[in-house]
């Protein structure tokens, strides 16, 4: 990770003194129009980012980071959240969360004001790295389920492959070769849970042709189902691309009076309480939280942020009483 920006280096590469930047940063006075211009350009330039001590915002002692999170109304994101906080508490930080509710415009409006509340950053994001290093430049940030493409950035992987594999011979074992999914209606297409799912339709020489997004919730999962079935009536099972679409997909079946074996991804615990108890590809959402706060630890003490063997999260077949 690239060393941290100091008001020095704004004054150097600004050829003014310290006072100068602190008084054109702060919008004081008695500066000049000009030289206030060349401080900001270099500023921006440098990715400097004016201290939350100095600015009174914290006691010096204080770490806080700022959790993005797309849903806080869906369960999985919610049960991270939870295990961050927990985390952060642990050490004595201080946690600020934000909810993106799913929308690139909200995670800009995210991006344009974390910067000055937190010393590092941790979440789920959707736009592109360039914006996220344009609002993020000096801070650790540690993406959650998403692969960076910049050495600049760490983060935590969900690696599902092995689970919806053990998914899939399940439902093969015990009599389902027509096999639908229910996958997210993304607005970037296909999502890794169906190239697993994919991969292992392959396995067993069947082809994952009956796909249907659907919206993440309860109401989309039932919504997609009945669209599905409406297109292949022949279906005797369904992997869904998590809990809440899979509970969906299991009140809709019942309604229609229909035998379908439903498995979803994610594990919550929200699966124990319905009737039958869902089947999912379970994973531990209490890690994937503790290891980001870990993590974000990590690269504030100064870590490399390519490195560390244990950013990866598997995902196990848990198996209940819907497949």
């Amino acid at each position: 990770m690239s060393q941290k920006i100091t008001i020095n280096d704004v004054a150097r590469a600004a050829g003014v003194s310290r006072q100068t930047v602190s008084r054109a940063l702060n919008d004081k006075g008695e500066i000049d129009g000009e030289t206030k211009q060349r401080v900001l350009d270099a500023a921006r330039e440098l990715g400097y980012r004016p201290s939350r001590f100095a600015r009174g915002l914290v006691r010096p002692d204080t770490t806080s980071i700022g959790l993005v999170i797309p849903d806080l109304l869906n369960p999985f994101f919610t049960e991270v959240a939870a295990a961050a906080l927990e985390a952060a508490r642990a050490r004595g930080w201080h946690v600020v969360v934000y909810d993106t509710a799913a929308s690139l415009t909200e995670e800009r409006g995210t991006l344009e004001v974390i910067g000055s509340q937190v010393d590092a950053v941790v979440g789920y994001f959707h736009l592109p790295e360039t914006e996220l290093d344009q609002h993020t430049r000096g801070m650790p940030v540690v993406l959650i389920d998403r692969e960076p493409h910049s050495p600049r950035f760490s983060s935590i992987r969900i690696d599902g492959a092995r689970g919806v594999r053990a998914a899939v011979d399940h439902l093969v074992a015990t009599g389902h070769l027509r096999i639908g999914m229910l996958d997210q209606a993304a607005r970037t297409g296909l999502s890794d849970r169906y190239h697993w799912f994919r991969d292992a339709m392959a396995a067993h020489g069947l082809a994952p042709d009956a796909v249907t997004g659907a919206a993440q919730s309860v109401n989309g999962g039932a919504e997609a189902l009945a669209e599905l079935l409406g297109h292949r009536p022949d279906l005797t099972a369904v992997f869904t691309f998590n809990d809440v679409i899979a509970i969906g997909a299991l009140r809709a079946a019942r309604r229609l009076g229909r035998e379908l074996a439903v498995i979803g991804f994610d594990g919550l615990q929200l699966g124990t309480v319905v009737d039958p108890e869902l089947t999912t590809v379970a994973l531990d959402t209490r890690r994937i939280g503790a290891l980001a706060v870990e993590q974000a630890a990590r690269l504030l003490a100064g870590a490399d942020p390519l490195a560390g063997d244990d950013l990866v999260v598997q995902a196990a077949l848990l198996l209940r009483e819907s497949a």
